[in-house]
């Protein structure tokens, strides 16, 4: 079976799309093949390094990409998800042969204020936010009739 190819997108690919394919790749078995980038490559967010060590995930050797890399290397995905706000996700590349083009809206951590435990506690409710978006989106590919089904039985 082939896997399913997931672009994650943010502007600097140093937080929040780092941790979307870190859960991906631990959540989503052998199904995903998920690959994370940004509008420009940054530096990895230290804050996301240490909540992820959290769970158990050490991104800390992770390198930061530069999506338009992707792009003229022509790579193709079925999924491709902003994980940044919505004006930020609208400068992204269209790619060639995207299936489905998604975005999960979640505050950037570098923009965050506070003292040092205050900010790592908002990247803290960023990472929870993602890894439930991750969560679902698996579910939803093992069962795509699951959310129809779901609804059906609601109305």
């Amino acid at each position: 079976m082939e896997k399913i190819k997931v672009l994650f997108l943010c502007i600097h690919n140093s937080a929040r799309s780092q941790m979307a394919e870190a859960y991906l790749k631990k959540l989503g078995g052998d199904k995903f093949l998920p690959e994370s980038a940004g509008l420009e490559a940054g530096k990895l967010n230290p804050f996301a390094v240490e909540v992820m060590k959290e769970e158990g995930i050490d991104i800390s050797g992770n390198t930061t990409k530069d999506v338009f890399e992707f792009y003229k290397e022509g790579r193709l995905y079925n999924f491709v998800i902003t994980v940044c706000d919505e004006a930020s996700a609208s400068a992204c590349p269209i790619f060639p042969g995207a299936h489905q083009k998604i975005n999960w809206s979640f505050p950037d951590p570098s923009q965050f204020e506070g003292t040092y435990e205050e900010k790592l506690q908002q990247t803290r409710q960023v990472r929870d936010k993602i890894k439930e978006a991750v969560i679902a989106f698996v579910k939803q590919m093992s069962y795509p009739n699951y959310f129809s089904i779901q609804y059906k039985a609601e109305t």
